[in-house]
């Protein structure tokens, strides 16, 4: 039997559960460990291509600076938008845990997925459509399918060691950590209902009393004999777009070497 046939067969022998993942922005310390056990696991080659993508953003202004990170796996959507576009049936949702596969014999690259999924988590190793059928197949996280079959939790989850991951059916999820399923600057939820719960990060706290205006003030001085960085606190507060290198959530960039920049290129 095929991989597809297989599972039609054992979603016979087991009750379809819809499993999910958690992601604490709090807890996550930017370690990179999900990232490379996903890759060492499922033997992903340095380049564009990444099961689960990590992305890091800052907003704010000197020394009022907030810097978020988002775990960006595929989502496993209940509702996915992936599975409905494409022409050739390559994509399905297994019954027994609720992922979202693909059967790369029958992709034919169009990147109709990509098109349609709002977080961008199809992947192709190649930015040429329809071309070089070794390059331009779409690959993604399988939620690690394998091991969930073996009774295991994803790599990603297991490595995590500040414990800012969890992964389990979703209502189990939802009902330990809450129903929220999307942070800010994330598409709306509704779209494709992903199989996913977050905690946001919690708010800053000042610990120690300071005054910010003056903090950016010092900030711009140079001593008597030079000239000071800034004489206006705007200076450093009303920041251009594009000054800092990434201000923002890029779930979905157009071509690899963006999506590169957008997630970190160094996990190796």
């Amino acid at each position: 039997m095929t991989q597809h046939e297989t599972t039609q067969h054992e979603v016979t022998q087991h009750e379809t559960t819809q499993h999910a993942f958690f992601f604490d922005e709090s807890r996550c310390i930017d370690c990179r460990a999900c990232s490379f056990a996903c890759r060492d696991w499922h033997d992903i080659k340095p380049g564009p291509v990444k099961f689960l993508r990590r992305f890091t953003w800052e907003e704010g202004a000197f020394p009022e600076v907030t810097m978020h990170t988002l775990f960006a796996p595929c989502y496993h959507c209940e509702k996915p938008a992936c599975l409905k576009v494409c022409p050739n049936g390559a994509i399905w949702k297994e019954g027994r845990f609720g992922t979202v596969l693909v059967d790369e014999e029958k992709c034919q690259g169009c990147r109709n997925c990509w098109d349609a999924c709002p977080y961008g988590a199809p992947q192709f190793a190649s930015d040429v459509a329809n071309g070089d059928s070794s390059v331009a197949k779409m690959s993604k996280c399988t939620m690690c399918s394998d091991r969930l079959k073996q009774g295991h939790m994803p790599t990603c989850v297991n490595a995590c060691p500040s414990r800012a991951l969890d992964f389990g059916p979703i209502e189990e999820m939802k009902s330990r950590y809450g129903d929220l399923q999307a942070l800010r600057g994330m598409p709306d939820p509704a779209i494709t209902k992903p199989a996913i719960t977050f905690k946001p990060l919690a708010p800053k706290r000042q610990v120690v009393p300071y005054d910010a205006e003056r903090a950016r003030q010092l900030f711009g001085q140079r001593g008597d004999k030079l000239t000071p960085l800034y004489t206006d606190n705007a200076a450093v507060t009303d920041i251009e777009p594009g000054t800092v290198g990434k201000d923002r959530l890029d779930l979905k960039s157009p071509d690899s070497e963006r999506a590169l920049a957008a997630t970190r290129s160094d996990e190796w």
